[in-house]
């Protein structure tokens, strides 16, 4: 948050292109590291229903809020140095955070710093007036903990742990490939706006209002849908929408504007749920290096967004074909991924559950595998609720 706030505000004292471009890749890095460790550190905090709600309305609404107040921002303000203060001030707003938000009790445990983990819970406890247990971490309750501590935990965990067992690697290769094409559909359809009909700023608030109507939809999806439906589904819509603006005849802009809010309706449903199921594929060990490689793999899907929105300036069907054509082929890819709803979050490697086409004859024996591992998972969930 401090790059993204303070190299926003230097930005608008950019003298010229280069340097402008050079702050706005630090700006950039700064963003979206801060928004995947705040997802994270969320999600580890809170108990599987409020997880869902924070996930899912939460951060994503924040979001939209943001998305929504942009164009609003930009028509009042034409100048682009002082817009770039305006949008950046509110960065500050984070610094009482610092002493306000606690570490994850579940990352310190899988850690082995159980006195740590259970000093927050006892201040959390105290905040919600409840008495909390003399002993809350028993030896007995901590022996499968530190039976994984001692296996996992003393390590270092890096980026190459993302790949260097069977399940985490296809996991992650699938993961990859589906962050980069929503991100290139997402963003696509987000610059995309200035080569519809119509004024820009309003273009730009309705794509960003339809947001709203993306993370409610995929909130109701999250409460009574499974996972492996939830996002072939929106992805699969949405590239089929995207697909039929090609018939739909020029002088019918309504029903193409219509149609292209509705395929980035999805989309962005879509791009919010992966947040979510990224926490609930990858365990807590890894968690925070996975969200951030699979977040890290999508610039290349917005890095080529430009391109694809630059596109229509020639043909504005084009683009159309190209984002939703690769978005129905990933969301058939995605059905490979595990069901993760109603699942504990997993803490360790070894816990991470394989693809269905390949994990038909694992059941049995990853049910053993996991049983005893679940058990941590278990205990941390009954001390939140």
């Amino acid at each position: 948050m401090a790059l993204q706030t303070v190299f926003s505000i230097l930005q608008a004292a950019a003298n010229s292109w280069e340097l402008f471009c050079a702050l706005y890749f630090i700006v950039g890095m700064g963003q979206i590291a801060n928004y995947c460790a705040a997802f994270i550190l969320g999600s580890e905090l809170l108990i599987r229903n409020a997880r869902i709600n924070f996930a899912s309305l939460g951060v994503a609404i924040c979001y939209a809020i943001g998305y929504t107040a942009l164009p609003m921002f930009a028509w009042f303000i034409r100048s682009w140095r002082i817009l770039l203060i305006a949008l950046s001030v509110p960065g500050f707003l984070y610094i009482p955070l610092w002493w306000y938000i606690p570490e994850s009790p579940r990352w310190l445990l899988s850690q082995g710093r159980v006195k740590e983990a259970e000093d927050i819970i006892r201040a959390a406890a105290s905040k919600n007036g409840i008495t909390p247990p003399d002993v809350i971490f028993k030896p007995e309750d901590c022996e499968q903990l530190m039976e994984n501590k001692n296996k996992e935990s003393q390590r270092l965990y890096t980026w190459l742990d993302l790949v260097k067992t069977t399940n985490i690697r296809n996991i992650t290769l699938i993961s990859i490939i589906i962050w980069i094409v929503i991100s290139m559909t997402y963003y696509g359809m987000s610059l995309n706006t200035p080569n519809m009909d119509g004024d820009p700023y309003i273009n730009c608030l309705v794509a960003a209002s339809s947001e709203f109507l993306g993370y409610g939809s995929i909130w109701l999806f999250i409460r009574y849908t499974p996972r492996r439906f939830t996002l072939p589904f929106t992805m699969i819509l949405s590239g089929t929408l995207l697909l039929l603006i090609k018939f739909i005849p020029q002088d019918m802009h309504v029903l193409s504007l219509t149609m292209v809010m509705i395929g980035k309706t999805g989309v962005t449903g879509a791009f919010g749920f992966l947040y979510l199921y990224g926490t609930e594929l990858f365990p807590t060990v890894v968690r925070n290096m996975a969200l951030g490689a699979t977040s890290m793999a999508s610039r290349v899907g917005s890095t080529v967004s430009p391109y694809i929105a630059y596109m229509g300036t020639y043909n504005k069907i084009l683009p159309y074909i190209l984002m939703g054509g690769t978005t129905v082929i990933t969301g058939v890819l995605s059905l490979l991924l595990p069901e993760t709803k109603g699942e504990q979050l997993p803490e360790f490697i070894n816990q991470v559950k394989p693809l269905r086409c390949m994990g038909m004859n694992q059941d049995s024996r990853d049910g053993q595998r996991q049983k005893g591992n679940a058990q941590v998972g278990n205990e941390v969930n009954k001390i939140q609720e």
